[in-house]
């Protein structure tokens, strides 16, 4: 499994968001900057505290032309629950079968046991700026505003 690394562009992908409709990633990806997360689980600590932070921080990347894609393997209904709970603004993708976090890469940790934690930011043409990958939530969310405020 290559992992996708700065220079390399997105290749195109589809997936349900939070409320079960069709996402295809040439919406965004190739139009405009984005932020594609990929982490653990919904409803976890680090993840919860990942999203929140991302969320607080939404009107700042939107200021800075970017868009926030969170992705994990949990379904439609836990990703609906989720956003609801903590008012997340942003599109939370469902990759239950992992075809996206295997297109980009993104290695597990912990053994092998969790599926990783890996941040990319995607420049308006598609192609990757920035790989960030720690299992500590919140570092993701001050990665990027500081690479994007440089």
């Amino acid at each position: 499994m290559m992992a996708l690394k700065v220079g390399d562009v997105v290749s195109k992908f589809t997936a349900k968001d939070a409320v079960g409709n069709f996402f295809d990633s040439e919406s965004i990806i190739g139009k405009k900057a984005a932020i594609i997360y990929f982490y653990p689980k919904d409803n976890t600590p680090q993840c919860t505290a990942q999203a929140c932070g991302f969320r607080d921080n939404y009107d700042d990347f939107l200021k800075l032309g970017v868009e926030v894609i969170g992705i994990s393997s949990d379904d439609v209904v836990s990703h609906q629950a989720f956003a609801e709970k903590h008012n997340l603004p942003f599109v939370l993708l469902s990759d239950s079968d992992k075809a996206i976090r295997k297109l980009f890469g993104v290695p597990s940790s912990f053994l092998g046991l969790l599926p990783g934690r890996v941040t990319y930011l995607i420049d308006e043409h598609g192609v990757i700026q920035m790989v960030f990958d720690s299992m500590i939530g919140m570092k993701h969310v001050s990665k990027m505003i500081q690479k994007l405020t440089k």
